[in-house]
């Protein structure tokens, strides 16, 4: 299969961008370093992923490969820093994420080598909210590349509040109760926490679960609050990112892979993440996660077509994507038995070949 070229502009990877741009406190946690206006409705990101990271990089997976949130990431940091410098967001709005979604076509060229990998972003706004002449929400596509070729496509969506609206709105949710901070919040209900290599971790500080059990082919937890994480909890916050949430989410699935189709985490790669948010989580009330742990699929290296996963199509054509073993997951959180998101997932057992 020949590999997609994609026309960019030249972009600049020699330093990070002001991390204001990208709401964040953390010099270290700033990896976009460039944005290029492209047409009306698109610009191009870079992005400069590190080898090595104490969060990102803290994945059991051999061989070592760059983690699919920390693309998320980098994706969620082009969209504020081109909501600010495209369509003039102010800094000191408060941004919500409707959703995420990210499908890996690529995997094999995000492999950890000897030098930072330069992500190179196609970000094209597929929906601009407006009012009042002022942007509020803006919906974006992006196309990931590295070294010229396409890995894979994500999708953002934010909606943008001043101070005042927003405080209004978090008000308005918890029924005039002030709002609390993660600065100071306990680390979470108590449980028993999830060793860490049950859900690829190796460091125990980046494990958010706790009480994990599973029964036939469902996983449950619940969730542990890192208040004083230094990257999910960058700066302090008033509910519970939907970052976090994503790690939650990805963890429990793994775990649930596991424990239902015995794929160790060492070579289960997660290739599609998708969610939508229908509420904030709160940090007082307890959040409860439950994994649906679907059929495991194998995709025939004889075949010829398409085969579909949670993010998309992939042509059986590519050498890379055939003979793959592949396993849905549906994880929910909750609290107080109302939803707060739910996720599709879809794991590749990698490096199992040969």
């Amino acid at each position: 299969m020949t590999a997609t070229v994609i026309e960019m502009p030249t972009l600049s990877y020699t330093r990070t961008v002001d991390r204001a741009l990208v709401h964040r406190d953390s010099l270290g946690e700033v990896f976009l370093t460039d944005l290029q206006p492209v047409g009306d409705s698109s610009y191009a990101a870079g992005a400069q992923l590190p080898r090595s990271h104490a969060y990102y990089g803290d994945h059991l997976l051999r061989p070592s490969t760059y983690d699919p949130v920390l693309l998320l990431e980098a994706c969620r940091q082009s969209a504020l820093a081109g909501a600010h410098a495209f369509y003039a967001v102010p800094e000191d709005h408060k941004f919500i994420l409707t959703h995420l979604r990210i499908h890996l076509t690529r995997p094999e060229r995000i492999v950890v080598g000897t030098a930072p990998c330069a992500l190179s972003l196609h970000v094209t706004v597929t929906g601009h909210r407006r009012r009042d002449g002022r942007t509020t929400g803006l919906d974006y596509d992006m196309d990931l590349g590295v070294k010229g070729t396409s890995i894979g496509r994500a999708s953002i969506g934010l909606r943008f509040k001043s101070p005042a609206n927003y405080l209004e709105l978090r008000l308005n949710n918890r029924d005039g109760k002030p709002l609390p901070t993660s600065a100071t919040y306990p680390q979470g209900p108590p449980g028993t926490p999830v060793e860490p290599y049950l859900v690829g971790r190796a460091n125990a500080d980046n494990v958010v679960l706790t009480d994990a059990t599973s029964h036939g082919s469902t996983a449950t937890a619940t969730l542990r609050i890192p208040g004083s994480h230094p990257s999910m909890f960058d700066h302090p916050q008033d509910h519970l990112p939907g970052m976090v949430i994503a790690e939650a989410a990805r963890q429990l699935a793994l775990f649930g892979a596991l424990d239902v189709h015995g794929m160790s985490p060492s070579r289960t790669f997660p290739t599609d993440l998708s969610v939508t948010f229908s509420r904030f989580g709160e940090l007082e009330h307890t959040t409860h996660l439950t994994a649906e742990v679907g059929e495991q699929r194998s995709t025939d290296p004889d075949a010829t077509g398409a085969y579909y996963t949670q993010g998309g199509m992939v042509e059986l054509g590519d050498p890379d994507q055939t003979g793959i073993d592949q396993v849905p997951v549906r994880v929910e959180a909750t609290q107080n038995g109302a939803s707060l998101c739910v996720f599709s997932l879809s794991f590749s057992r990698i490096g199992a070949q040969g």
